[in-house]
């Protein structure tokens, strides 16, 4: 059974206009793309957290700050983005981070591990861009480092229906059904982070994408 958002949930605290975007946001993909939501109780209520969603359209972030009624989603987005006035204006307002894919991006990186030490939830797609074919690609090196220093727990999210809705290239959204499920939390010693030596980052994201394969595999038999 999917989750509908409370309007009356005790909520993080966050800009007003983050709110009220995401509630119109939420109605238009409620009634244009009949949003289903699963799983969002194992996003912590407060503390910091890393969500790791499937990367397959551009309606993968509001997707996933909809579908979560209680928490302030903070993403990374291409620094690109930033460069339009209205949406880069929007993206500085909701605390977006932005980050140069060009290259190793520390300051974008320092900024993410900040805001998570500081009890902030951020968003990012281990595999960077969006899939060209729905299926999941492999994951971008900086992602299990950016875990190992957060020390902090990550939850695997999968996207189910937005690549057939607006797949890269499509120009406009198809009213096809979307579903968003939130997994279980990985906690921190579930990487072996405890462990003396040096973070394995490879088979930290390697089981980021494990969990994320499971959702997808739980979603093909709902």
């Amino acid at each position: 059974m999917s989750e509908e958002p409370k309007a009356l949930a005790k909520r993080e605290k966050g800009h007003p206009l983050y709110w009220s975007v995401r509630a119109v946001t939420w109605l238009f993909f409620k009634l244009y793309v009949r949003l289903e939501s699963y799983g969002s109780e194992h996003v912590p209520r407060t503390g910091g957290c890393i969500l790791t969603p499937n990367h397959a359209s551009f309606l993968d972030p509001p997707i996933v700050g909809c579908g979560l009624p209680h928490r302030v989603v903070h993403f990374m987005a291409r620094d690109s983005l930033f460069k339009a006035p209205v949406l880069g204006w929007w993206y500085r307002k909701i605390g977006t981070i932005s980050i140069d894919r060009t290259k190793g991006d520390l300051a974008a990186l320092r900024s993410a591990i900040s805001g998570l030490r500081s009890g902030k939830v951020v968003c990012l797609f281990p595999e960077g861009t969006r899939t060209l074919d729905g299926e999941l690609q492999e994951p971008k090196g900086g992602v299990g480092f950016l875990i190992a220093k957060a020390n902090v727990p990550v939850v695997p999210v999968y996207l189910d229906g937005t690549f057939a809705c607006w797949p890269k290239g499509s120009k406009w959204i198809k009213p096809l059904k979307v579903r968003v499920f939130y997994g279980p939390a990985i906690q921190p010693q579930e990487f072996g982070l405890e462990d003396k030596g040096k973070p394995d980052y490879d088979r930290i994201v390697a089981l980021v994408m494990e969990r994320i394969a499971a959702l997808k595999q739980q979603a093909s038999k709902d």
